[in-house]
């Protein structure tokens, strides 16, 4: 019978050897400060994310879809939009997943470019 210790040793992140530390770094981080997955949501679930700026009530339509608001400008009413997923600030995004101490990405009908909110403070599943 194998040790605990090693069991859990085992499911362990591992550093992957072609991406650099920081992108490592980064990745432990989203999984130690915790996020949701969006494909373990059950439909018109909802979710509320604060971020350092605002607050964003998200439900989900499912395949990615969304109905968001909480922004005066981009998202006064809701709006059905694709949560591609989160952030570090960068150009590399952790799919389909909203993560606290990241930055909420997504599509919007009406803007050719992705929507990136402030930094993600909290998330709270409200239904």
């Amino acid at each position: 019978m194998q040790d605990p210790v090693e069991l859990a040793a085992e499911k362990m992140f591992k550093p992957n050897p072609h991406l650099s530390d920081a992108i490592n770094y980064n990745i432990v981080r989203s999984e130690v400060e915790g996020g949701v997955y969006l494909k373990d949501l059950p439909l018109e679930s909802t979710l509320e994310v604060e971020t350092q700026n605002r607050f964003y009530t998200l439900v989900n339509r499912g395949g990615g879809q969304f109905l968001i608001c909480g922004h005066p400008k981009f998202c006064p009413e809701p709006t059905l939009v694709y949560i591609a997923g989160s952030n570090w600030g960068g150009s590399m995004l952790k799919k389909a997943f909203v993560g606290r101490g990241m930055h909420l990405e997504f599509l919007h009908p009406d803007y050719e470019r992705p929507i990136i909110t402030s930094r993600i403070v909290e998330i709270r599943m409200l239904t």
